[in-house]
């Protein structure tokens, strides 16, 4: 196996005199989809999970992660190291890193272990304090005072392009409608495979293949997806379902072994074949990167063996997180509507073909012969 690059170092920029000229150039370069963010830490705060909050907002998420998890501790920084690693994120500067704590100093170190991202610490005073200068023994570091230099070899140009229209952080009023979540809620119940599986391409044998998202639509599905939540696993069972049609249920049979970044396929597991059985789906290259991100933060937070992407219990989280997205599937008539106006109702397609099974046996039987 080919070598990690080796780590760039830890840059120091000592800000003397507290200059806003360096705090509105490090600003001014934050620009996610460049793969440059600027954090800037919140005043008040020391906690290390508060930091990761501002780091998710940062990358224009909300800081906090629907549903329970061990020991009651919410994964942020899992899920801040995923995004980084997925989007991905080349450089990320820190401002007001004098106040750092060793415990939040450390956190950024860590980060920048797993990430490989270029970090630069913004001091606002003429020398390193002491609880970052205890955290940066552990790391190769550098310091620089020169302003000039640190505009253009570490804070990174200024922002001049702008996200779309339906970009990260701008609020979404209306739907998308896409029939591929219409199976989303299906009752069907496959379960993982026990051993290692590696089946072939789907072939679609009882159901049509969802219709392939236009470039535009694709575009603005993962911008509201990136908005709306910061958890990987519960966004990218969203954008698996757009691409397979597959059934909660049956998206919780992946693990993250069954996602194949070389070949760009997902598997997904139905040995009962109540669909069409075991088997690996294409990756539009536009979901690969929601893909990567549920891969990575599952193996920081539970390992190998556990879903990729969501569990049948996530189910609430997982419809909120569409809604709050603002997909969802064809809805039906106002006069077939069993809830209030303005409620998505995810399970209408399940209720026409219930109905029509039932209808089924009345309209074969035959009037009898006398």
């Amino acid at each position: 196996m080919p070598s990690a690059p080796p780590l760039p170092p830890v840059t120091v920029v000592l800000d003397r005199h507290d200059d806003t000229l360096h705090t509105h150039t490090a600003l001014a370069a934050h620009h996610p989809p460049s793969g440059r963010i600027t954090l800037h830490p919140g005043p008040g705060t020391t906690s290390e999970t508060g930091l990761a909050h501002d780091l998710l907002a940062a990358l224009g998420k909300p800081p906090l992660l629907p549903g329970r998890f061990p020991a009651g501790r919410q994964p942020a920084w899992e899920a801040a190291a995923s995004w980084m690693t997925a989007l991905p994120v080349n450089r990320l500067t820190v401002l007001r890193a004098h106040r750092l704590t060793v415990g939040r100093a450390m956190r950024l170190l860590q980060l920048h272990a797993l990430t490989g991202v270029h970090l630069t610490l913004v001091c606002h005073r003429p020398h390193l304090p002491a609880a970052l200068h205890q955290a940066l023994r552990t790391v190769d570091y550098s310091v620089t005072a020169d302003f000039e230099a640190a505009r253009r070899h570490y804070y990174g140009a200024t922002a001049t392009e702008h996200l779309p229209a339906d970009g990260f952080a701008r609020p979404v009023d209306r739907w998308l409608t896409l029939p591929a979540l219409d199976r989303l809620v299906s009752y069907d119940s496959p379960r993982p495979c026990a051993n290692p599986c590696t089946p072939p391409l789907i072939i679609w044998r009882h159901r049509p293949p969802p219709a392939p998202l236009t470039a535009h639509t694709a575009q603005r599905v993962a911008h509201r997806l990136h908005a709306a939540t910061a958890h990987p696993g519960l966004a990218a069972a969203v954008v698996a379902a757009l691409f397979t049609g597959a059934s909660l249920q049956q998206l919780a049979t992946a693990r993250p072994r069954d996602y194949d970044t070389a070949a760009a396929t997902l598997a997904l597991h139905d040995r009962a074949r109540y669909t069409d059985g075991c088997a690996a789906y294409p990756v539009p290259p536009w979901a690969s990167v929601f893909l990567r991100a549920a891969a990575c933060f599952t193996r920081l937070v539970s390992g190998e063996d556990q879903e990729l992407l969501a569990a049948p219990g996530d189910r609430g989280h997982l419809l909120r997180v569409a809604e709050m997205a603002r997909l969802r599937p064809p809805q039906p008539p106002a006069a077939r509507r069993q809830g209030p106006v303005g409620r998505v109702e995810w399970d209408w397609r399940e209720r026409q073909e219930a109905e029509q099974y039932e209808a089924m046996p009345a309209s074969r039987v035959r009037p009898s012969r006398r």
